[in-house]
């Protein structure tokens, strides 16, 4: 009996939610679910098709990206959860799809302008985006450096931070409390990156939301007088 079952259990079913989700293509993307505690999280397998994967096929590494339970090959951005979870406090999910619109948004090196209230209800600012690796960084620790710069882009923001990112000529990694949260996030940044799409069609020279319906729509749902859902 796996001392990690509960673990394993729950990364698989964000991976299969992904997948569900219509956020994943063939075998890419991955979620992991952390075990701050324990100092291990579980992650998807690489190159493993979802309709095969088990929860017993979920690999359990520590936070230096060592195996410490399964047989198979952890995802290829091993390191790159690893970073996200040494160093961004109270996470215990990370998801990185290559969800169309969001990865679109990321191949054009630019941040998701806030255009709505669908994208303030999430997070009152655009969503980021990284620049490129260098190109040492790149030939190096690749996945290690992709994490590194996924929070030295979230320490240069004037404000608060997202639970979503892009990364510059990749694609979006997304976090949250559960590994279901780093799902749902990669979701809403999907939609909120195909909205925007479709926005500045519509309308190329489209202003950035006012501060005061922005403010309005984050704080009914995240501020301390939310009042958004049920107690």
């Amino acid at each position: 009996m796996s001392a990690y079952k509960d673990l394993k259990i729950a990364a698989w079913n964000a991976n299969m939610q992904l997948k569900h989700d219509g956020l994943a293509i063939q075998t890419f993307g991955n979620v992991s679910a952390f075990d701050p505690t324990a100092g291990v999280f579980a992650i998807k397998p690489s190159g493993v098709p979802y309709a095969q994967m088990r929860p017993a096929d979920m690999v359990v590494v520590d936070l230096d990206g060592r195996v410490v339970e399964g047989s198979l090959r952890p995802s290829s951005d091993t390191k790159t959860h690893a970073v996200l979870f040494r160093n961004i406090p109270n996470i215990r999910g990370v998801a990185h799809t290559h969800s169309t619109h969001a990865v679109a948004w990321a191949q054009a090196q630019r941040a998701i302008p806030l255009l709505g209230t669908t994208h303030a209800d999430q997070f009152p600012a655009p969503v980021p985006v990284t620049p490129l690796l260098s190109d040492a960084a790149i030939q190096g620790d690749y996945e290690e450096e992709t994490g590194k710069l996924i929070l030295e882009t979230l320490a240069a923001l004037p404000g608060p931070h997202p639970e979503m990112i892009l990364v510059g000529g990749h694609g979006p990694f997304t976090w949250g409390s559960t590994p279901m949260q780093a799902v749902q996030n990669s979701g809403v940044l999907e939609e909120i990156a195909r909205m925007a799409l479709l926005t500045m069609q519509i309308n190329p020279n489209i202003a950035p939301l006012k501060a005061t319906l922005v403010q309005k729509h984050f704080q009914r749902k995240h501020g301390k007088n939310a009042y958004y859902g049920q107690e």
